[in-house]
């Protein structure tokens, strides 16, 4: 006579439950879709990556190179007409032992993008100088690659003393149309500035 035997439920309390490679297997899954929808939170924050503050004997120049991304809402709102402007902001001091830093000058270098419908050209003017490119990513170059910018004469910093260099790039939420400035207040999608980056300089040599 065959006998076949067959565990008992309640004497397996395993069964029925997940085994541990299902279990990792779920928390992996989980953990994949919390990052997919957590992707925008998670992007890069603006940053200057490098910035120098150099002599070209006439005037000390800024060079810097800033990383940003635009984002989904603001390529919509350019697309749709309006210009988006963006600042490079510079401050430069020399320490007081006995008072408030000396302020020995502050420079704004304003940027402009536009884009144009008919010739799906975007348009990047710096004062009085425009450019016309195929892309949005040509025209932001510009912005995130700063070059030559002179930002105060050579003979207004005294040679072998130590400044003071601030440096930061934003967009100018100010210059939009008002509703856009009401629906900016608070929008992480409408904060694009870079932290201040501040270090110190030598007067007559690099940084």
């Amino acid at each position: 006579m065959t006998v076949s035997i067959t565990p008992c439920s309640k004497n397996n309390p395993e069964r029925g439950r997940p085994g541990l490679l299902g279990r990792v297997l779920a928390w992996l899954a989980l953990g994949l879709a919390l990052l997919c929808a957590l992707g925008p939170a998670l992007a890069a924050e603006p940053e200057i990556r490098y910035a120098e503050l150099v002599s070209n004997d006439e005037q000390y120049v800024i060079n810097a190179d800033v990383d940003f991304e635009l984002g989904q809402r603001l390529e919509d709102v350019l697309e749709h007409g309006i210009p988006l402007h963006f600042v490079a902001e510079c401050i430069i001091t020399k320490g007081r032992w006995y008072w408030w830093d000396e302020k020995i000058v502050e420079r704004r270098l304003p940027f402009r993008v536009t884009y144009h419908a008919l010739t799906r050209q975007y348009r990047l003017s710096v004062g009085s100088i425009a450019q016309s490119f195929d892309s949005i990513t040509g025209a932001l170059a510009a912005i995130k690659r700063i070059r030559n910018w002179g930002v105060v004469d050579a003979d207004r910093l005294k040679g072998g003393e130590s400044y003071n260099v601030s440096l930061r790039v934003r967009l100018d939420k100010s210059q939009l149309p008002k509703p856009f400035q009401v629906t900016a207040l608070g929008s992480r999608e409408w904060d694009l500035e870079t932290p201040w980056l501040s270090w110190t300089m030598l007067a007559g040599a690099a940084r």
